[in-house]
């Protein structure tokens, strides 16, 4: 990085720092502090949903992600639409009506405290565990960059993001939301725009989607029904449809999200066009890294992308033997230029015969390249035991600094913070308000005044950011990163939902019976995650059916009456209806 890059990443964490502080510098309660007054409007909802869940992981690993598998994983989203039709209507109205804080209140109100409290426990663990995975995306950037301790440059950026998350509350979160949005959305098009721009002379647009096509990386649809594989469309339609139910619809980070707007129809809108809005940007995302990849048939790429790893091979015993790999791959990869550039010529002179016998070239070239890749894989992994071979994490970030020009680099690095502070903010403020609303007011001190809860909200904030950090120094060990949050929001998500869809739709459905479902539930998830190969998006389908099948079963068996009547005073008593 040079110097102008370095002024305008600094410049921007600077002014969102000092920004998020200033929007929410007044909070004298607790609906202003958790919800932001319920004054935001459906595009400040919209852009606030998008921002949340388009972490620093989607920007970075995503395009990876795409670089290694192609695009099928674009159908990991294909229910998210439906689900924001059904959330509008049934789950936005609702807690609404209820005027909750958190989409927890509402299970007791439902059922009892057992599993209020279970729901909002389940939450607290995976939530608090993935914004650590959130946290470490950019630390990992600044980390390689600098050279600097991993540890420490988590430490440090993750202090940034809890400033203004502590200070300012859901207004701080949801106003930062549009600039880093906007961020997030330049250093796209900035990254879209170059990897197409630095393709060879003569290699158009058309051409590289051809390459892309021939070589595999336009995937983005699989009708193939099959438990195993992770993205095909059925897994996408079904298993999505589920995991977005459960984490629009009750997983506070997003809940808390579209309770800020103003009214049912701003929060619906702001939902919407999130749904059918998502899918083209992951579309997007997903097809940067296949432009990198079709970039890198023409220019060879390092035989390993993750420069930490690569330099303790050097300094290993193996270095020779890696430096060996590393010319035969570099071979290689000339002669997959050849192939690739001899089919671009074809396809342009309308040659069939002579576009088959590069379409086989390229294939052949493509199977020699990764063969020897393997072979350094192996002894990346011989050298480091405790290394997956995994570097999907990096194609991008390579890619990015070794090609853009100054102040470019600068750019997608403050959209990939902007993107990783977005999302992390709001998980901040969702645990924070999870743990003093469903737990310290509920439990601990429920007649305390709304500056106390104020105060405990920020020092929770303050907590779970410092939690957050701890769990972040140990998230590269945990491979492609997109899917290790995804996977571990699919461990829980099926029986939260599985909990709010009885809450919803079973008025004979007792908190007895919905407690030791949503156990039977989960615990069908944990065995098919330690003892079957299923796809992780089945989790959520598995979690989700459990919980509701154990439950209606149980519910002849259990007693109807409520486990504790609402008392007057309680938080939940404050729940209209």
């Amino acid at each position: 990085m040079r110097t102008l890059d370095w002024i305008v990443l600094a410049s921007w964490l600077a002014f969102i720092v000092a920004y998020g502080v200033w929007k929410g510098r007044r909070n004298p309660n607790l609906q202003g502090y958790v919800l932001g007054d319920r004054s935001m409007r459906w595009y400040t909802v919209a852009f606030s949903i998008m921002a949340t869940q388009a972490s620093a992981i989607t920007f970075l690993s995503t395009p990876g992600q795409a670089y290694v598998d192609g695009m099928r994983f674009v159908q990991f989203y294909f229910g998210l639409p439906l689900a924001m039709i059904v959330l509008s209507i049934t789950a936005v109205p609702l807690y609404r009506r209820l005027k909750v804080y958190t989409a927890y209140e509402f299970l007791e109100r439902r059922f009892d405290v057992r599993v209020r409290s279970l729901a909002a426990f389940l939450f607290l663990i995976q939530r608090g565990l993935a914004c650590g995975l959130t946290i470490y995306a950019p630390a990992l950037i600044l980390s390689v960059l600098l050279g600097w301790n991993l540890p420490g440059t988590i430490l440090a950026t993750g202090a940034l993001v809890i400033i203004y998350t502590a200070s300012g509350g859901s207004k701080a979160v949801g106003y930062t939301h549009s600039w880093q949005l906007l961020i997030v959305m330049s250093g796209l098009v900035t990254a879209l725009a170059f990897a197409i721009a630095l393709l060879p002379n003569g290699v158009s647009f058309g051409d590289a989607v051809y390459v892309a096509g021939k070589t595999g990386r336009l995937n983005a649809i699989d009708f193939s029904f099959d438990l195993n594989n992770r993205y095909n469309f059925w897994s996408g339609i079904i298993g999505g449809f589920f995991l977005a139910l459960a984490y629009f619809g009750t997983d506070q980070s997003q809940v808390g999200r579209y309770l800020t707007g103003q009214s049912v129809t701003q929060s619906r809108l702001g939902l919407l066009f999130n749904g059918f809005a998502k899918v083209p940007m992951q579309f997007i995302i997903l097809f940067i890294g296949v432009m990198v990849f079709v970039f890198h048939q023409f220019e060879a790429p390092p035989v390993y992308f993750n420069p930490v790893e690569t330099r303790q091979v050097e300094r290993s015993v193996k270095a020779e033997e890696f430096e060996k790999l590393a010319r035969e791959y570099g071979a290689a990869a000339e002669t997959r230029k050849t192939a690739a550039m001899n089919l671009v010529a074809a396809r342009r002179d309308g040659d069939g015969a002579a576009l088959d016998r590069a379409a086989l070239a390229l294939a052949a070239a493509q199977v020699e390249t990764r063969e020897v890749r393997e072979k350094a894989v192996d002894i990346v992994r011989e050298v480091n035991p405790r290394s997956d071979g995994r570097d999907v994490n990096y194609v991008f970030l390579t890619f990015l600094l070794k090609h853009l020009p100054a102040g470019l680099i600068g750019l997608v690095l403050a959209a990939v913070f902007a993107a990783s502070m977005s999302s992390t903010s709001s998980e901040l403020n969702a645990l924070a308000s999870t743990t003093i609303v469903d737990g310290y007011r509920r439990f601990v001190r429920p007649e305390g005044s709304d500056r106390h809860y104020v105060v405990a909200s920020k020092v929770a904030t303050v907590v779970w950011g410092a939690l957050a950090i701890l769990f972040a120094v140990y998230a590269n060990k945990l491979g492609s990163l997109v899917e290790a949050v995804n996977i571990l929001g699919s461990l829980f998500y099926g029986t939260i939902l599985g909990i709010f869809l009885l809450a919803f739709y079973f008025k004979r459905v007792n908190g007895t019976a919905v407690f030791l479902g949503a156990l039977a539930g989960e615990a069908a998830v944990v065995a098919c995650f330690t003892t079957t190969g299923i796809s992780f998006l089945w989790y959520n389908v598995v979690g989700c059916l459990g919980t509701v099948a154990t439950a209606l079963a149980l519910t002849p068996f259990t007693d109807r009456a409520p486990a504790r009547a609402v008392r007057a005073g309680d938080p939940a008593a404050k729940i209209s209806s």
